[in-house]
């Protein structure tokens, strides 16, 4: 127990308790204030709302960019794959015309 923490996160007033990796202190309170902040600007949106419409469209709105992210990183991951192809492609091309010549 000795590389685990206890904790407790605020999301939107309410406490939550958690034991997290002490190395994963940082990244839980950074995640709880990023949450809570887009509580807040939801809130200001929508007043008549209650607290579980605003977390729910907070939580969607977090998704959404979960899923922009995660394209962009396969996106960045076929761009190196097609640039190692390309590499290799003339690699051989060179090889090729050097046995040519």
């Amino acid at each position: 127990m000795k590389d685990k923490l206890s904790i407790n996160i605020i999301i939107d007033n309410r406490g939550y308790p958690l034991v997290v990796d002490r190395n994963d202190e940082e990244k839980y309170r950074q995640a709880s204030k990023l949450l809570n902040e887009m509580v807040y600007h939801y809130r200001g949106q929508y007043a008549d709302k209650d607290s579980q419409d605003i977390l729910a469209m907070a939580a969607f709105q977090f998704v959404l960019k979960y899923l922009d992210e995660k394209k962009d990183a396969t996106n960045e991951l076929l761009i190196d794959e097609i640039k190692n192809l390309n590499d290799d492609v003339s690699d051989f091309l060179k090889q090729r015309a050097e046995t040519e010549s």
